[in-house]
């Protein structure tokens, strides 16, 4: 990734993709490189264009926000994509998690906030707010298809736990690597074996999950 985060818009409202094109200058270590009004358009140019973080609105005509970010990340799993949405409701929010997004931020967020999150993304982290990681731990709470624990995983090891705390603060895998002295790809293979064993579909469950355990809280610092 390059020293300016390049970042691609979709949102079918003109207004608001000028609104956010203002925001996200070099000046705020951000350049926008494209973007789309609908989401084929997205799924079509997250592929010729390559960006860092893909900011994805989730009403959108033609294909819904949550079909792009699926399309996009069964094209390209390494896809950073940040869902900027006016919609709260938990079911909206789940979906996208378990669509592939990296984060979810709402439209009443500040700028400083909504930067806070690309960056975060662009990191590879889990990014989203207090609020929305509550509706999130709702969901998991509901009976299916993941119950929430009610005590650690007997059957994790010691290290798959420590990356769990990782996953539970927000870190990068990188970070976790840098943290428990480990190589990146390491962290990668604890990862899927978490995930295998606890049944979840994304690293983003997985976080939840720790932070439900009490192993973290997102964002702290480690």
């Amino acid at each position: 990734m390059s020293d300016l985060i390049k970042i691609l818009l979709v949102d079918d409202h003109m207004v608001v993709r000028e609104g956010l094109r203002a925001l996200l200058t070099p000046r705020n270590g951000m350049e926008v490189v494209g973007e789309a009004a609908d989401g084929a358009e997205a799924v079509e140019k997250a592929r010729t264009l390559n960006p860092d973080v893909i900011l994805m609105d989730l009403n959108l005509p033609v294909k819904s926000g949550l079909e792009a970010t699926a399309d996009i990340i069964r094209e390209n799993p390494a896809a950073r994509i940040l869902v900027l949405t006016s919609f709260d409701e938990d079911e909206n929010i789940s979906a996208a998690i378990r669509a592939g997004a990296l984060g979810y931020v709402l439209k009443n967020t500040s700028a400083q906030e909504l930067f806070h999150a690309i960056r975060g993304v662009a990191m590879g982290s889990l990014s989203v707010s207090p609020a929305v990681t509550q509706a999130m731990l709702r969901d998991m709470r509901q009976p299916a298809p993941t119950p929430a624990p009610t005590s650690p995983e007997p059957a994790l090891t010691t290290r798959e736990r420590e990356v769990l705390r990782g996953l539970a603060q927000g870190q990068s895998n990188q970070e976790i690597a840098e943290t428990l002295n480990i190589e990146k790809t390491t962290v990668r293979s604890h990862i899927s074996s978490v995930l295998n064993k606890l049944e979840l579909d994304s690293r983003t469950q997985a976080a939840l999950y720790a932070v439900e355990m009490g192993l973290g809280r997102l964002g702290e610092e480690s």
